[in-house]
């Protein structure tokens, strides 16, 4: 008989790779991803000042506060499992 995970894939996946223990190679490219990131919103940002639209530069703020902290959440969590 076949015996049926009790998680999903998605939830495998997530599992496996916040897992206490978390290999190197996953880490490093969680971190490129954050990194080409802020690449994309500091060019965003760059792009919000040169137009001088006040409601532009709340928006990429918004963003980068959003990314800031998940960065640092993810961080954390990894860290402290």
């Amino acid at each position: 008989m076949e015996q049926r995970s009790e998680f999903s894939s998605t939830e495998a996946v997530l599992l496996g790779a916040l897992a206490p223990g978390v290999n190197a190679p996953t880490w490093n490219t969680l971190k490129l991803a954050f990194l080409l990131l802020s690449l994309c919103l500091t060019f965003m940002l760059s792009i919000a000042f040169t137009s001088g639209q006040s409601m532009l530069l709340v928006h990429v703020g918004f963003l980068i506060s959003i990314a800031s902290s998940l960065f640092i959440l993810l961080n954390w969590f990894i860290k402290t499992k």
